[in-house]
């Protein structure tokens, strides 16, 4: 009778997560126990500073200044979104430095010199300010049209707009701040084209981008829709000294993202989100504005009070961060699936995941996973590999008999 070698999925997930120290993962774990703090003051300093904006008066005497002049009302509401974005884009910049560069540096995560992400930053900030304006005019326009109904209305509107963003971003965004490239001529790429073939994605949609430049993680993501939509790949992957193993598991991952349409599935979820957001927003719009106790707002028609908007939907947004995150791990546990059945790498996938915990502390609460964790905790996800690894498991010959 065939005969199987002793397996055990819990502890071979042990000796994967032990091959960090304990300090790493001390250190991972203050991290990450510090990122849910950053979620909570971030969204103080929003508020605030969207207080004290409303509090100066001046979205007031900018838009009484201009329709003062005749100017039509599309226009009032551009130039006066613009003025706030770029304020309290300003304002918030002090902040902003902490959270997402001297952090990321204290911790090794990133290696970019402050002014190459203050840079960044600031070109970042003008693609917001042009796609946010864009955005609030049709908004705006959609609320003095229909005054009663125009949050149904825009929740259609914000929908097509989130999708045009992802078939553009590829195109015309990413390659502003990076560059991508198709992998060069070796095994990972002849790996590559086999997995693409067998899982019919396009091989020119699999790239490799200088993630590098902006941080130091492992990692890989897919974007885009349609016709834009592609796996792109850190070079960080590579630096760390990712094996054929891990690439293959990591592609297979992100085609799972890929072929599953989970870029799609969010657009389409974010548009039952944005249709929340707008019915809240329409209801809580007064109340909030008079605790802030700002003078000359006309309504929510007025663009003076843009910064109103701003804060419920800092508010909301905090408040609805479990159910978004829920829904990406959702989507990830998925991939890692489609993963293992596609590619059947457990133990590379279990080896990239490793490489992540510096950044995603390893074995939090079911708690902590569920209300902060936008990816499942990574000692879950290697023991699933591993238990896949253990269900898949060859048997081995039996031994001859002895003569």
């Amino acid at each position: 009778m065939p005969q199987t070698s002793a397996f055990d999925p819990a502890a071979a997930t042990a000796a994967y997560l032990a091959q960090l120290p304990p300090q790493a993962h001390a250190k991972a774990e203050a991290y990450t126990q510090g990122g849910h703090w950053i979620l909570l003051w971030g969204t103080l300093i929003t508020m605030v500073i969207a207080w004290l904006v409303l509090r100066s008066g001046v979205l007031v005497r900018l838009r009484g200044a201009l329709a003062g002049r005749g100017a039509r009302a599309w226009f009032v509401v551009a130039i006066v979104i613009a003025a706030d974005i770029a304020i309290e884009t300003l304002l918030s910049l002090p902040w902003n430095a902490y959270e997402d560069w001297w952090r990321e540096t204290a911790y090794g995560l990133t290696s970019q010199a402050f002014t190459g992400w203050l840079g960044e930053t600031l070109i970042m900030g003008l693609i917001t300010l042009v796609a946010t304006v864009l955005l609030m005019s049709g908004i705006y326009a959609l609320i003095r049209r229909a005054p009663k109904t125009w949050w149904l209305w825009s929740a259609g509107f914000a929908g097509l707009f989130i999708v045009l963003l992802f078939i553009i971003s590829p195109v015309f965004i990413q390659p502003i701040f990076n560059t991508f490239k198709p992998a060069p001529p070796g095994p990972v790429r002849d790996a590559v084209a086999a997995m693409a073939k067998a899982n019919g994605v396009p091989s020119d949609k699999i790239v490799i981008y200088n993630g590098s430049r902006q941080s130091n993680r492992y990692t890989a993501n897919v974007s885009g829709l349609f016709g834009t939509a592609r796996v792109a790949m850190s070079d960080t992957m590579f630096k760390q000294g990712a094996d054929l193993a891990e690439v293959r598991a990591v592609v297979g991952h992100e085609m799972g993202h890929y072929v599953l349409g989970h870029v799609l599935k969010s657009a389409a979820a974010y548009v039952g989100l944005a249709l929340a957001l707008f019915w809240l927003t329409n209801r809580l719009f007064q109340p909030v504005l008079a605790l802030t106790q700002a003078k000359g707002v006309e309504g929510i028609a007025d663009p003076a009070g843009f910064p109103v908007i701003g804060i419920i939907i800092a508010v909301l947004g905090l408040l609805a961060a479990p159910l978004t995150n829920t829904l990406t791990r959702i989507h990830e546990a998925e991939a890692d699936r489609f993963s293992l059945e596609r590619v059947g790498e457990p133990d590379g996938l279990a080896r990239a995941l490793v490489k992540t915990i510096e950044y995603r502390a390893a074995t939090p609460s079911r708690l902590e996973e569920t209300i902060f964790y936008s990816h499942p905790a990574v000692g879950r996800r290697v023991r699933m590999a591993m238990d896949w690894k253990a269900a898949h498991r060859k048997a081995a010959p039996a031994p001859a008999p002895n003569p």
